[in-house]
């Protein structure tokens, strides 16, 4: 299993010393043994979709997610998306409520967010793989070092990136990025379990856009399509 090659260029010249790291290797290790007795989502040419539809000099907003779904069909290497024809997760349904609070834009009934991906928004989840039904279960074997790889290069060689955290784990990771040149926003998670405690009402999506403008970037069409 040789996943270094199965990404967007311009990340694997960013993320190379990470692929060639021993922790790396390790982790490759772990998901060919896991693969061997169990369901892994999402499918490996999946696994980098976050990093192939958003080239590095193309990120204009990161929304961090924590795990990818671990039910059937739904993790395609998007934070928060579902493939067309998937039930929309809780969570998804409530960013979509915010969405239209914030902008009007209707819900969509496809959960797929890959328009958003393709422009500009990094959907990038803190761990890239899960076993099927069971949550975190492969947290702690050397994703999250990856990826907090990946949030800190964005930082150190961006400017006027939107970092959107939602939740106390995404909000944790705002220690790797450098206020002073990039917008943070953080709130509660979307889930049901917190969105009515300071996730609705937050307007992440006019806010990021107002900041972009600001520096003279262009807004994210953030439209279902």
């Amino acid at each position: 299993m040789t996943i270094d090659q199965k990404i967007e260029e311009s990340w694997r010249e960013k993320l190379m010393p990470q692929f060639d790291s021993p922790y790396f290797a390790e982790l490759i290790d772990f998901l060919i043994e896991e693969q061997k007795t169990q369901v892994v989502y999402p499918p490996v040419a999946e696994i980098f979709s976050a990093f192939d539809a958003c080239p590095i000099d193309q990120v204009k907003v990161v929304i961090l997610g924590q795990d990818p779904y671990h039910g059937p069909g739904q993790a395609h290497g998007l934070s928060f998306s579902v493939p067309d024809g998937i039930k929309l997760p809780p969570s998804l349904k409530n960013i979509f409520k915010e969405l239209d609070s914030d902008l009007g834009l209707e819900q969509s009934h496809s959960g797929n967010l890959s328009s958003w991906a393709k422009r500009g928004v990094l959907l990038l989840n803190a761990t890239l793989t899960v076993r099927k039904s069971s949550p975190g279960s492969h947290q702690k074997k050397g994703w999250e070092t990856f990826t907090d790889a990946t949030i800190k290069s964005i930082s150190d060689e961006r400017q006027h990136v939107v970092f959107l955290l939602w939740g106390n784990y995404a909000r944790a990771k705002k220690e790797l990025i450098d206020s002073s040149k990039h917008f943070i926003h953080e709130s509660p998670h979307p889930s049901p379990f917190s969105a009515r405690h300071g996730f609705f009402g937050s307007k992440p999506f006019s806010k990021a856009n107002n900041y972009l403008e600001s520096h003279g970037i262009g807004a994210v069409d953030w439209s279902l399509n």
